[in-house]
């Protein structure tokens, strides 16, 4: 909802193809979702550090580093949770409009708030990426013990203890990161995105 009727759409003469074609690359967002200790921050900036020697420019939104600050008035609620994803696909728009690939490291755990920021942008601009790993390998990884904290009631709509995940239907790519090495998982991305055109094969 637009605050007010004086509010006016303005049209850029640099537009995001233009920076597009000069970076050498399309922008697109990157959504890694999956369950607290699936991989995906550590995906994400792995996948970043590769595409940075490749001299394409990205920005990694990782979920513990955006409630420090644009969303650190936000709580673990179903409603904030939403109002979490939502500013952060709001976000991503903009970083995409700037022609940089926006990847975003989020349980982001209800395919309607993944579905909502999927229909904020074009065809094509927005790429599902489930880092698929088990309860049990994810809570092997804990070193916070937040699943222990969990299931002992201390920590309240957890994800895959007291809260659920609702899984990708139709992710664009499905990657493994409870089972398999991460430069796997690295290059399964790298691969896609050439495959999709990206970045250069």
């Amino acid at each position: 909802m637009i605050a007010g009727t004086n509010v006016v759409w303005h049209q850029a003469t640099v537009t995001r193809q233009r920076r597009e074609v000069q970076n050498g690359h399309r922008s697109v967002i990157l959504w890694f979702t999956g369950l607290s200790g699936a991989g995906k921050s550590t995906l994400a900036h792995a996948v970043e550090e590769s595409l940075y020697q490749l001299n394409i420019r990205t920005f990694v939104f990782d979920g513990d580093n955006v409630r420090h600050g644009l969303c650190s008035d936000l709580c673990f609620s179903d409603e904030d949770r939403e109002e979490n994803i939502r500013r952060v696909g709001e976000m991503s728009k903009l970083i995409i409009e700037a022609g940089v690939i926006a990847m975003t490291a989020f349980i982001s755990p209800f395919r309607n708030d993944r579905d909502r920021v999927r229909r904020l942008v074009g065809d094509g601009d927005y790429i599902e990426i489930h880092c698929r790993a088990s309860v049990d390998v994810c809570e092997s990884r804990d070193v916070k013990g937040l699943y222990a904290r969990a299931r002992a009631g201390e920590i309240k709509n957890f994800t895959g203890i007291s809260s659920p995940y609702e899984e990708p239907l139709n992710p664009e790519l499905v990657v493994e990161t409870g089972s398999r090495p991460l430069s796997e998982c690295v290059d399964q991305v790298l691969s896609y995105l050439k495959e999709v055109s990206v970045i250069e094969a």
